[in-house]
Parts: structure tokens; C-alpha cells; sequence
């Protein structure tokens, strides 16, 4: 069932730049670098091996002043280096981090796009996260754009205490792309109308009114299925691959981003504020015995 299910989605759902639009080589430094893309000392290139067995290449863009960070998965006919323009953009006006990295037989990394394989690349990028820069679930955004909302939603299931979900362009799943079906057959791919159910963070979906590829009606119902919504952004007159270009698009993302910012931050002052029983009383009575002391 896996090997068809996969072989639909790649029929379908994959379009890998041919040939890709940079490629990775090592530096006088040792440090790997992106040929073809303009060099940013904020930038960091890495090499990451998945579960299934691939080498992917993910990039940090780091930004000095960061709290969250946002993990990217982007649409199904892009690489890394068509999307370079837009993250420094989106790094600039949200002030964020961003991390992001390509799919499995996109732009350099190795093996071929599948379901699965998506599903292996976006785990192995979030370990990254936590291992190298010691990103906290409730810091991070994660980020799915059209076939992109696939891997993020299977990340966002699992790991329940994320900071948000951005969903743009998303699909229900894959079947529903070509045919308006009522229920999920066996051999779907993408099923992220049942995954929507179990995210456990806000959620911001931005779908164009009038996408020629994904129906507006997917950006729909995944806002109704959501457990924690957020103003969702319904771009009149946008297409699918189009919604950058919109003032509204980056106008409302820094609204979530701020709004996420300010959970994030309640957060931490819950956690991290002093018990007045064990901190205040103690001192209290450290000050009365010194008194004490010097009496006597």
C-alpha cells in the first residue's frame, strides 16, 4: 500500500526543478556553501541524513534580533534557490529566523520526492532545529506552502506544543486536488483534513479567492476543522502561486507573528517567574538571622 501510495503522489504531486537551480560545495573553510546564491554570512548550510536513508540540504537564516523561528516547506515545483529572494523578505519585515530546507531529490539533496520521504526530510530538519540551535516547540512556526502543507501538518500532529501553524495554499489531501470526494480513500496521500484535527496550536490559513490549482474550498474547510483558529487571510482575487505579491499577505503574517511572539513570551514569564514562598520568604529569613546575629 505505501509503494502505490507513493507512486501516485510523485505522478502528481512533484515537480523538481530540472536541473536544479544551485548546487553545494565546501568552502576554503571546510563550511558548505550554496553555489549559485548570493553568499550571507547569517546563512548556515547543512547536510542532513533522514530515515529514509537521503541527504537533504537545509539552510538557517538567521536574524539578529529573533525570537521565533519559522520552519518552511515550500510548494512542489521549487527549490531552494527560487526561494531565496522570498526569505530574505520574510526574514527582514518578520524578523525571524528561517529555516528551510529541500525535499528529497530536489535541488541538491539526494534520493527521490515521495510522501514519505517529505514526511522522513521535514523530521530529520526539525531534529536540526532542536540539536544545533536549541529551538523550543512553543518558539517555532512551521510553515507549509501547497504540497508543503503535507509535511507540516505531519510535523504539527505530532509535536503538541508548537507556536503556530502557517498553512498557505494548503491541500485537504491529494485526491481532493483532482476530484471533489467526501471521504479519504486508503490510497490518498497528504490526508491533512484528518491531521488538521490533532494540531494543538494556532493556526493561520491564507488561501487565494480565486487559486486556479488548489480550490479556495481546501483553505476553507482546513480553517473550519482547526481547533485553534486564527483570522485567516482569504485573498480576493489571488492565485496559487501569486499571494506574496498581495500587501494584505505580509501585513497579516507579522500580526501572527507578533501575536504568537506575545504567547511565547507569557509563557516563558509563567514558567521562569520566582515563587514568592521559596525565594522571597528565604531571603526574609536570611535577613532576620543576620539581624539576629548581630544583636548578639
Amino acid at each position: 500500500m505505501g509503494n502505490v501510495t507513493s507512486n501516485v503522489a510523485a505522478r502528481f504531486a512533484f515537480f523538481p526543478p530540472d536541473p536544479p537551480t544551485y548546487d553545494v560545495h565546501k568552502d576554503e573553510s571546510g563550511k558548505l556553501v550554496l553555489q549559485g546564491m548570493t553568499a550571507d554570512k547569517n546563512i548556515d548550510v547543512h547536510m542532513l541524513d533522514t530515515k529514509g536513508g537521503n541527504k537533504i540540504i537545509a539552510t538557517f537564516w538567521r536574524h539578529p534580533v529573533a525570537r521565533l523561528t519559522l520552519l518552511y516547506s515550500h510548494g512542489n515545483a521549487a527549490d531552494l534557490g527560487q526561494m531565496h529572494e522570498l526569505f530574505n523578505e520574510l526574514r527582514a519585515h518578520l524578523r525571524v529566523n528561517i529555516m528551510s530546507y529541500d525535499y528529497s531529490g530536489y535541488g541538491a539533496s539526494t534520493g527521490k520526492p515521495t510522501e514519505f520521504n517529505t514526511y522522513y526530510d521535514i523530521e530529520a530538519v526539525y531534529n536540526c532545529l532542536k540539536k544545533e540551535y536549541g529551538v523550543k516547540q512553543e518558539d517555532l512556526i512551521v510553515y507549509g506552502q501547497s504540497v508543503g502543507s503535507g509535511p507540516t501538518l505531519h510535523l504539527a500532529s505530532r509535536v503538541k506544543k508548537l507556536g503556530g501553524v502557517v498553512l498557505h495554499s494548503a491541500i485537504l489531501s491529494g485526491i481532493r486536488v483532482l476530484y471533489p470526494v467526501k471521504m479519504t480513500f486508503w490510497f490518498d496521500i497528504f490526508k491533512n483534513i484528518d491531521k488538521i484535527r490533532r494540531v494543538q496550536c494556532p493556526v493561520l490559513v491564507i488561501h487565494g479567492t480565486d487559486d486556479e490549482i488548489v480550490d479556495w474550498s481546501h483553505g476553507k474547510r482546513l480553517w473550519e476543522l482547526s481547533k485553534e483558529k486564527y483570522d485567516p487571510l482569504w485573498v480576493k482575487g489571488g492565485g496559487h502561486c501569486n499571494l506574496e505579491t498581495f500587501p494584505e499577505y505580509i501585513k497579516h503574517l507579522r500580526k501572527f507573528i507578533s501575536t504568537i511572539e506575545k504567547i511565547s513570551i507569557s509563557k516563558q514569564q509563567l514558567t521562569s517567574a520566582p515563587s514568592i514562598t521559596e525565594h522571597k520568604h528565604c531571603k526574609c529569613l536570611r535577613l532576620k538571622a543576620k539581624k539576629e546575629k548581630e544583636e548578639s
